[in-house]
């Protein structure tokens, strides 16, 4: 590794860490002080956890620092120690930020829950950046991101403000029964058709055509049929060889 690349990743990792840390810590004040659901922010958050290092670091996905990427998502998942409870009821900033995605109904398994699903978030998204790096294909892997930030995140104010219909899922590590509506799902659906014709122009008129009419439906079952809380995963792996398989057409 030269010198200049060095530097640079490490200058990325900073300014990746000073944006999450920034967003964190306001939704955290908005959450304590003006009552914003934390519903609403964690969403907000656990996009940008995704998002922000793979816009940060891409270019590492497809030349010969791809260890830097994974070391990038190592630290993204390894921060979260900072969140423990030694750590926050030391320093009152890291209580603000761990509020900002601390959902009562998670409560005792909101580490457990979001450490984990981080961590196999990123497993699988940087086979997927290699997987579609190699094929010079590394801008389609902010699709399965953009349909989970955006169809997902929606789904929760979405269904609890007109949600009426709906269905049970499992929650890791407990007994506990956890609920989705089909009118939250349906965001799902409709950001994967918004999201694929937004990116329209990376595609000829027949991949175009069988991704709308398979990657909506595919990405909606990968959110209905996740545990709770943990649909990130399963959302990118489907995502993300479903972009991979359509450019084969």
């Amino acid at each position: 590794m030269d010198v200049a690349l060095d530097v640079s990743f490490f200058l990325t990792q900073l300014m990746s860490l000073g944006l999450l840390v920034l967003i964190q810590f306001a939704s955290g004040l908005l959450v304590i002080h003006y009552h914003v659901k934390v519903n609403y922010t964690r969403k907000i958050n656990h996009f940008l956890l995704f998002v922000v290092p793979i816009l940060f670091n891409q270019s590492y996905v497809t030349d010969r620092s791809v260890g830097l990427f994974v070391l990038g998502a190592f630290m993204a998942v390894a921060k979260f120690v900072f969140y423990t409870r030694p750590f926050r009821e030391r320093f009152s900033f890291l209580r603000i930020m761990f509020r900002s995605f601390d959902r009562p109904e998670d409560r005792p398994n909101t580490l457990i829950w979001i450490v984990s699903q981080t961590a196999v978030g990123y497993t699988v998204l940087i086979p997927m950046g290699l997987l579609l790096g190699h094929y010079g294909r590394i801008e389609l892997l902010l699709i399965p991101l953009l349909i989970y930030g955006i169809g997902d995140g929606l789904a929760e104010p979405i269904g609890v403000r007109f949600g009426r219909r709906r269905y049970a899922v499992p929650g890791l590590f407990t007994n506990e029964t956890f609920y989705r509506t089909y009118e939250g799902s349906a965001c799902v659906f409709v950001t994967s058709v918004a999201v694929l014709l937004v990116y329209s122009r990376f595609f000829t008129l027949p991949q175009l055509a069988i991704a709308l009419l398979c990657i909506p439906i595919l990405m909606t079952l990968a959110e209905a049929w996740s545990p709770h809380t943990w649909d990130s995963p399963l959302m990118f792996l489907v995502g993300g060889l479903s972009v991979w398989a359509v450019t084969f057409v």
